[in-house]
């Protein structure tokens, strides 16, 4: 009968344990390339942020431009971008159920900031100040209350736009360097990284550096990318985004007297 082809037993290879793909080190110099685009959004987010957190635009009409005008521009090209692969509706699409999510999840997350602040911050210790000087920028109740209606296009600007950039964009250039399972977290990491400069430009002579918002957007940024993920859009981030923003600067300030 003769002798087993040879071809047969080869056809198909062992599989392989290493990261490295079949395309060999072009492909992981692609997938470290695609790295550029996360870290060049967290740096022009965190410059964004060194400027409008800076002492001299506390409370103005600048600290609100500076703070959501790297988010809309770099929107702009994400959704332009998402638009070209196929992906900006399965992205933004709603489904039954999503403003109960959003809405169920702001009221957590505004809970979980509100006991955070008590223990972390309580009224008469030093560190009270940190969240004092947060709501320095943002600006004067009164102000605010007058501007109400614009101050809801931001934060709903902001959060949308936000999203589409981090759970959206970076979290998909992520995905294909480090594989989907961590991507989210990864981009959470660089979601709070950008908050750096608020540690000096929020900071107390007593209590020191102002990690308060930092350490929010980690959180935060876990929080919305886990709902980005489990849900596979971005529809109930968004609005857990913007209720929560819109809670914890109108509604249930964490500090001071209320809007």
């Amino acid at each position: 009968m003769g002798t087993p082809d040879s071809s047969a037993s080869t056809a198909t290879p062992e599989p392989s344990s290493s990261p490295v793909s079949p395309e060999g080190p072009s492909r992981t110099s692609a997938g470290v390339g695609r790295l550029a685009w996360p870290l060049g959004i967290a740096a022009l987010t965190a410059i964004a942020v060194d400027a409008a957190f800076s002492v001299e635009r506390a409370g103005t009409v600048w600290f609100w431009v500076l703070a959501v005008a790297p988010s809309l521009i770099v929107g702009l090209f994400a959704m332009l971008r998402a638009h070209r692969d196929g992906e900006l509706v399965d992205w933004l699409k709603p489904v039954w159920g999503d403003p109960t999510r959003g809405i169920v999840s702001a009221i957590a997350l505004v809970g979980a900031a509100l006991a955070f602040v008590h223990v972390v911050a309580p009224v008469g210790n030093p560190r009270e100040s940190w969240i004092a000087l947060l709501y320095r920028q943002v600006g004067d109740p009164v102000s605010l209350r007058a501007h109400g209606a614009l101050v809801a296009v931001a934060i709903v600007l902001a959060a949308a736009f936000e999203e589409v950039v981090w759970r959206g964009l970076v979290t998909r250039q992520i995905a294909e360097s480090v594989g989907s399972r961590t991507a989210w977290i990864w981009a959470a990491v660089l979601y709070a990284f950008a908050q750096t400069p608020t540690l000096w430009r929020l900071r107390d002579p007593v209590a020191g550096m102002n990690p308060i918002l930092l350490l929010a957007a980690l959180a935060l940024g876990l929080v919305w990318g886990f709902m980005a993920r489990y849900f596979g859009r971005l529809a109930p981030s968004i609005l857990s985004h913007a209720a929560f923003d819109w809670c914890v600067i109108m509604m249930f300030r964490l500090w001071g007297p209320g809007v």
